[in-house]
Protein backbone atom coordinates (compact mmCIF):
# COMPACT_ATOMS: atom_id res chain seq x y z
CA UNK A 1 0.00 0.00 0.00
CA UNK A 2 1.09 3.56 -0.51
CA UNK A 3 -0.01 7.47 -1.12
CA UNK A 4 -1.66 9.15 -3.48
CA UNK A 5 0.57 8.23 -6.17
CA UNK A 6 2.04 11.07 -7.53
CA UNK A 7 1.51 10.94 -10.79
CA UNK A 8 -1.87 10.43 -10.84
CA UNK A 9 -2.04 13.89 -9.50
CA UNK A 10 0.80 15.23 -11.82
CA UNK A 11 -1.12 13.60 -15.02
CA UNK A 12 -3.92 15.56 -13.66
CA UNK A 13 -2.13 18.83 -14.28
CA UNK A 14 -1.19 17.65 -17.74
CA UNK A 15 -4.52 16.71 -18.73
CA UNK A 16 -6.05 19.81 -17.65
CA UNK A 17 -3.39 21.53 -19.47
CA UNK A 18 -3.40 19.45 -23.03
CA UNK A 19 -7.40 20.03 -22.99
CA UNK A 20 -7.39 23.47 -22.09
CA UNK A 21 -4.57 24.16 -24.81
CA UNK A 22 -6.59 22.72 -27.46
CA UNK A 23 -9.85 24.27 -26.46
CA UNK A 24 -8.33 27.72 -26.92
CA UNK A 25 -7.02 26.58 -30.32
CA UNK A 26 -10.37 25.32 -31.29
CA UNK A 27 -12.03 28.93 -30.07
CA UNK A 28 -9.58 30.76 -32.66
CA UNK A 29 -11.40 28.13 -35.42
CA UNK A 30 -14.26 29.81 -37.63
CA UNK A 31 -17.59 28.60 -36.44
CA UNK A 32 -18.90 26.92 -39.61
CA UNK A 33 -15.38 24.84 -40.04
CA UNK A 34 -15.39 23.24 -36.09
CA UNK A 35 -16.08 19.60 -35.65
CA UNK A 36 -19.29 18.34 -34.13
CA UNK A 37 -16.94 17.00 -31.18
CA UNK A 38 -14.72 20.29 -30.88
CA UNK A 39 -18.11 22.21 -30.57
CA UNK A 40 -18.84 19.89 -27.72
CA UNK A 41 -15.37 20.67 -25.95
CA UNK A 42 -15.90 24.06 -26.03
CA UNK A 43 -19.47 24.19 -25.15
CA UNK A 44 -18.85 21.85 -21.72
CA UNK A 45 -15.32 23.44 -20.99
CA UNK A 46 -16.29 25.49 -17.97
CA UNK A 47 -17.54 21.84 -16.79
CA UNK A 48 -14.19 19.75 -17.54
CA UNK A 49 -12.95 22.51 -15.46
CA UNK A 50 -15.42 22.26 -12.86
CA UNK A 51 -14.74 18.59 -12.67
CA UNK A 52 -11.26 18.87 -12.87
CA UNK A 53 -11.33 21.37 -9.38
CA UNK A 54 -14.11 18.73 -8.31
CA UNK A 55 -11.08 16.00 -8.43
CA UNK A 56 -8.38 18.30 -6.61
CA UNK A 57 -10.57 18.96 -3.56
CA UNK A 58 -11.45 15.46 -3.38
CA UNK A 59 -7.81 14.87 -3.61
CA UNK A 60 -6.08 15.74 -0.18
CA UNK A 61 -2.48 15.16 0.32
CA UNK A 62 -3.39 11.57 1.94
CA UNK A 63 -6.14 10.75 -0.07
CA UNK A 64 -5.63 6.91 -1.37
CA UNK A 65 -3.50 6.43 1.80
CA UNK A 66 -3.77 2.11 1.99
CA UNK A 67 -5.37 1.80 -1.70
CA UNK A 68 -3.95 -1.00 -2.54
CA UNK A 69 -1.33 -0.60 -5.46
CA UNK A 70 -0.75 -2.69 -8.37
CA UNK A 71 2.92 -4.29 -8.94
CA UNK A 72 5.63 -2.30 -11.26
CA UNK A 73 5.40 -1.44 -14.06
CA UNK A 74 1.79 -0.44 -13.58
CA UNK A 75 2.37 0.92 -10.03
CA UNK A 76 -0.91 2.46 -9.47
CA UNK A 77 -3.79 2.09 -7.74
CA UNK A 78 -6.01 -1.02 -8.30
CA UNK A 79 -9.23 0.87 -8.48
CA UNK A 80 -7.96 3.76 -10.43
CA UNK A 81 -7.10 0.33 -12.94
CA UNK A 82 -10.81 -0.84 -12.60
CA UNK A 83 -12.45 3.35 -13.30
CA UNK A 84 -9.83 3.21 -16.33
CA UNK A 85 -11.11 -0.15 -17.68
CA UNK A 86 -14.86 0.79 -16.61
CA UNK A 87 -14.77 3.94 -18.42
CA UNK A 88 -12.54 2.45 -21.62
CA UNK A 89 -14.90 -0.33 -22.27
CA UNK A 90 -17.99 2.35 -22.54
CA UNK A 91 -16.00 4.88 -24.07
CA UNK A 92 -17.02 6.78 -21.27
CA UNK A 93 -20.17 5.90 -21.37
CA UNK A 94 -21.10 4.31 -17.43
CA UNK A 95 -24.21 4.01 -15.58
CA UNK A 96 -25.21 2.95 -12.03
CA UNK A 97 -26.36 -0.33 -12.89
CA UNK A 98 -23.35 -1.53 -15.07
CA UNK A 99 -20.95 -0.08 -12.61
CA UNK A 100 -22.54 -2.20 -9.95
CA UNK A 101 -22.44 -5.88 -11.83
CA UNK A 102 -19.02 -4.95 -13.11
CA UNK A 103 -17.40 -4.42 -8.84
CA UNK A 104 -19.77 -7.94 -7.98
CA UNK A 105 -17.88 -9.59 -10.46
CA UNK A 106 -14.63 -8.27 -9.59
CA UNK A 107 -15.23 -9.01 -5.75
CA UNK A 108 -15.64 -12.68 -6.61
CA UNK A 109 -12.41 -12.95 -7.39
CA UNK A 110 -11.03 -10.22 -5.28
CA UNK A 111 -12.78 -8.27 -2.89
CA UNK A 112 -12.03 -4.39 -3.25
CA UNK A 113 -11.54 -2.13 0.87
CA UNK A 114 -13.56 0.32 1.24
CA UNK A 115 -11.14 2.78 0.99
CA UNK A 116 -11.00 1.32 -2.54
CA UNK A 117 -15.03 1.52 -2.83
CA UNK A 118 -14.97 5.38 -1.05
CA UNK A 119 -12.30 5.96 -4.32
CA UNK A 120 -14.31 5.34 -7.03
CA UNK A 121 -16.09 8.11 -8.00
CA UNK A 122 -12.77 10.08 -7.66
CA UNK A 123 -10.84 7.43 -9.89
CA UNK A 124 -13.72 7.70 -12.58
CA UNK A 125 -13.60 11.20 -12.99
CA UNK A 126 -9.99 10.85 -13.51
CA UNK A 127 -10.13 8.26 -15.95
CA UNK A 128 -13.24 10.22 -17.78
CA UNK A 129 -10.86 13.55 -17.97
CA UNK A 130 -7.65 11.09 -19.40
CA UNK A 131 -10.86 10.21 -22.15
CA UNK A 132 -11.15 13.60 -22.58
CA UNK A 133 -7.37 14.76 -23.01
CA UNK A 134 -7.37 11.69 -25.48
CA UNK A 135 -10.24 12.92 -27.41
CA UNK A 136 -9.07 16.56 -27.58
CA UNK A 137 -5.71 15.80 -29.33
CA UNK A 138 -7.50 13.52 -31.81
CA UNK A 139 -10.03 16.20 -32.44
CA UNK A 140 -7.05 19.09 -32.70
CA UNK A 141 -5.15 17.14 -35.08
CA UNK A 142 -7.94 16.54 -37.63
CA UNK A 143 -8.62 20.83 -37.39
CA UNK A 144 -4.93 21.33 -37.87
CA UNK A 145 -5.07 19.12 -40.71
CA UNK A 146 -8.41 20.36 -42.77
CA UNK A 147 -6.92 23.56 -41.92
CA UNK A 148 -3.81 22.69 -43.92
CA UNK A 149 -6.38 21.32 -46.57
CA UNK A 150 -7.39 24.58 -46.90
CA UNK A 151 -4.75 27.08 -46.71
CA UNK A 152 -3.53 24.75 -50.03
CA UNK A 153 -6.86 24.90 -51.99
CA UNK A 154 -6.74 28.57 -51.38
CA UNK A 155 -3.10 29.06 -52.59
CA UNK A 156 -4.00 27.17 -55.63
CA UNK A 157 -7.15 29.04 -56.79
CA UNK A 158 -5.45 32.21 -56.07
CA UNK A 159 -2.78 31.59 -58.31
CA UNK A 160 -5.21 29.26 -61.17
CA UNK A 161 -6.68 33.01 -60.84
CA UNK A 162 -4.33 35.62 -60.71
CA UNK A 163 -1.04 33.66 -61.93
CA UNK A 164 -2.32 30.83 -64.28
CA UNK A 165 1.31 30.23 -65.75
CA UNK A 166 2.68 29.09 -62.70
CA UNK A 167 0.03 26.93 -61.41
CA UNK A 168 2.18 24.23 -62.45
CA UNK A 169 4.70 25.17 -60.04
CA UNK A 170 2.44 25.78 -57.09
CA UNK A 171 0.68 22.35 -57.95
CA UNK A 172 4.41 21.07 -57.27
CA UNK A 173 4.74 22.58 -54.42
CA UNK A 174 2.11 19.95 -52.35
CA UNK A 175 3.81 16.87 -52.63
CA UNK A 176 7.49 18.73 -52.14
CA UNK A 177 5.87 19.67 -48.88
CA UNK A 178 5.18 16.33 -47.72
CA UNK A 179 1.64 16.85 -46.51
CA UNK A 180 0.07 14.32 -44.20
CA UNK A 181 -1.86 12.01 -45.90
CA UNK A 182 -4.30 11.78 -43.04
CA UNK A 183 -7.87 11.09 -43.95
CA UNK A 184 -8.86 14.60 -42.28
CA UNK A 185 -6.75 16.08 -44.57
CA UNK A 186 -7.30 14.16 -47.60
CA UNK A 187 -11.21 14.37 -47.35
CA UNK A 188 -11.02 18.16 -47.00
CA UNK A 189 -8.66 19.11 -49.85
CA UNK A 190 -10.99 16.61 -52.16
CA UNK A 191 -13.77 18.02 -51.16
CA UNK A 192 -12.65 21.42 -51.78
CA UNK A 193 -10.71 21.00 -54.72
CA UNK A 194 -13.72 18.72 -56.40
CA UNK A 195 -16.19 21.90 -56.01
CA UNK A 196 -13.70 23.78 -58.34
CA UNK A 197 -14.19 21.37 -60.93
CA UNK A 198 -11.65 21.13 -64.22
CA UNK A 199 -9.84 23.97 -63.31
CA UNK A 200 -8.26 22.30 -60.43
CA UNK A 201 -8.07 18.41 -61.60
CA UNK A 202 -4.16 18.00 -61.83
CA UNK A 203 -3.72 18.23 -58.03
CA UNK A 204 -6.69 15.94 -57.75
CA UNK A 205 -5.41 13.33 -59.69
CA UNK A 206 -1.82 14.03 -57.89
CA UNK A 207 -3.86 12.91 -54.60
CA UNK A 208 -5.53 9.94 -56.41
CA UNK A 209 -2.18 8.41 -57.29
CA UNK A 210 -0.77 8.55 -54.22
CA UNK A 211 -3.55 7.17 -52.04
CA UNK A 212 -3.76 4.47 -55.18
CA UNK A 213 -0.08 3.70 -54.19
CA UNK A 214 -0.99 3.12 -50.77
CA UNK A 215 -3.81 1.32 -51.65
CA UNK A 216 -6.43 3.15 -51.03
CA UNK A 217 -8.81 5.49 -52.81
CA UNK A 218 -10.50 9.46 -51.69
CA UNK A 219 -13.08 7.59 -51.38
CA UNK A 220 -13.02 5.61 -48.46
CA UNK A 221 -10.78 8.24 -47.04
CA UNK A 222 -13.37 10.63 -46.80
CA UNK A 223 -15.69 7.82 -45.22
CA UNK A 224 -13.22 7.20 -42.72
CA UNK A 225 -12.78 10.40 -41.71
CA UNK A 226 -16.55 10.54 -41.36
CA UNK A 227 -16.27 7.80 -39.16
CA UNK A 228 -13.36 9.50 -37.23
CA UNK A 229 -15.49 12.68 -36.71
CA UNK A 230 -18.77 10.51 -35.51
CA UNK A 231 -16.95 8.54 -32.51
CA UNK A 232 -15.12 11.52 -31.51
CA UNK A 233 -18.53 13.07 -30.98
CA UNK A 234 -19.13 9.93 -29.11
CA UNK A 235 -16.33 10.00 -27.17
CA UNK A 236 -16.88 13.52 -26.35
CA UNK A 237 -20.54 13.44 -25.56
CA UNK A 238 -20.35 10.21 -23.41
CA UNK A 239 -17.59 11.69 -21.19
CA UNK A 240 -19.63 15.07 -21.18
CA UNK A 241 -22.60 13.30 -19.64
CA UNK A 242 -20.44 10.64 -17.86
CA UNK A 243 -19.21 13.41 -15.31
CA UNK A 244 -22.37 14.82 -14.88
CA UNK A 245 -23.64 11.47 -13.65
CA UNK A 246 -21.22 11.19 -11.71
CA UNK A 247 -22.26 14.60 -9.99
CA UNK A 248 -25.96 12.94 -9.99
CA UNK A 249 -25.04 9.75 -8.13
CA UNK A 250 -25.20 8.52 -4.24
CA UNK A 251 -22.20 7.53 -3.83
CA UNK A 252 -22.72 6.79 -0.34
CA UNK A 253 -25.71 4.33 -1.06
CA UNK A 254 -23.58 2.66 -3.68
CA UNK A 255 -20.90 2.51 -1.69
CA UNK A 256 -22.56 0.39 1.03
CA UNK A 257 -24.05 -1.66 -1.70
CA UNK A 258 -21.06 -3.03 -2.63
CA UNK A 259 -19.39 -3.15 0.50
CA UNK A 260 -18.44 -6.95 1.57
CA UNK A 261 -17.95 -5.55 5.19
CA UNK A 262 -21.35 -4.25 5.02
CA UNK A 263 -22.74 -7.26 3.42
CA UNK A 264 -20.81 -9.78 6.23
CA UNK A 265 -22.05 -7.12 9.14
CA UNK A 266 -25.79 -7.67 8.09
CA UNK A 267 -25.39 -11.19 8.72
CA UNK A 268 -25.99 -9.92 12.54
CA UNK A 269 -27.74 -12.80 14.12
CA UNK A 270 -29.35 -10.58 16.58
CA UNK A 271 -30.41 -8.38 13.48
CA UNK A 272 -29.36 -5.11 14.96
CA UNK A 273 -26.79 -4.22 12.60
CA UNK A 274 -29.27 -3.65 9.84
CA UNK A 275 -31.70 -1.42 11.69
CA UNK A 276 -28.69 0.73 12.48
CA UNK A 277 -28.91 4.69 11.18
CA UNK A 278 -26.45 5.34 8.27
CA UNK A 279 -24.02 6.86 10.35
CA UNK A 280 -23.47 4.82 12.65
CA UNK A 281 -23.02 1.89 10.62
CA UNK A 282 -20.50 4.24 8.75
CA UNK A 283 -18.86 4.84 12.02
CA UNK A 284 -19.07 0.72 12.20
CA UNK A 285 -16.85 0.41 9.12
CA UNK A 286 -14.53 3.36 9.37
CA UNK A 287 -13.30 1.48 12.72
CA UNK A 288 -12.98 -2.33 10.87
CA UNK A 289 -11.14 -0.32 8.29
CA UNK A 290 -8.67 1.44 10.66
CA UNK A 291 -7.93 -2.14 12.23
CA UNK A 292 -7.60 -3.92 8.95
CA UNK A 293 -4.60 -0.72 8.29
CA UNK A 294 -3.01 -1.38 11.29
CA UNK A 295 -3.06 -5.57 11.63
CA UNK A 296 -2.63 -8.57 9.28
CA UNK A 297 -6.25 -9.14 9.33
CA UNK A 298 -8.28 -7.99 5.90
CA UNK A 299 -11.66 -6.14 6.35
CA UNK A 300 -13.29 -8.89 5.50
CA UNK A 301 -12.00 -11.05 8.66
CA UNK A 302 -12.21 -8.77 10.85
CA UNK A 303 -15.92 -8.12 9.98
CA UNK A 304 -16.49 -11.59 10.57
CA UNK A 305 -14.59 -11.85 13.81
CA UNK A 306 -17.35 -8.68 14.51
CA UNK A 307 -19.89 -10.90 13.77
CA UNK A 308 -19.00 -14.15 15.55
CA UNK A 309 -18.31 -11.92 18.75
CA UNK A 310 -22.18 -10.69 18.46
CA UNK A 311 -23.44 -14.49 18.67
Amino acid sequence: TTSMPYHLTRRLAENEAVITRHCSMLSTIDKTSITPAGEWLLDNYYLIEEQIRLVRHHLPKDFGKGLPVLLPPRHRPRIYDIATEVIAHGDGRWDSDSLAHFIAAYQEVTPLTLGELWALPGMLRLALIENLRRVSIEVANSQQERHLAEVWVSKLVVCAEQHPSELVMVIADLPRSRPPLSSAFVAELVRRLQSRGNLLMLPLAWIEQQLVDTGTTADAMTQRFNQQLAAQQLSVSNSINGLRLLSETHWADFTEAMSLVEQTLRQDPAAVYPEMHFDTRDHYRHVIEMLARHSRYSEGEIAQQIGRAHV
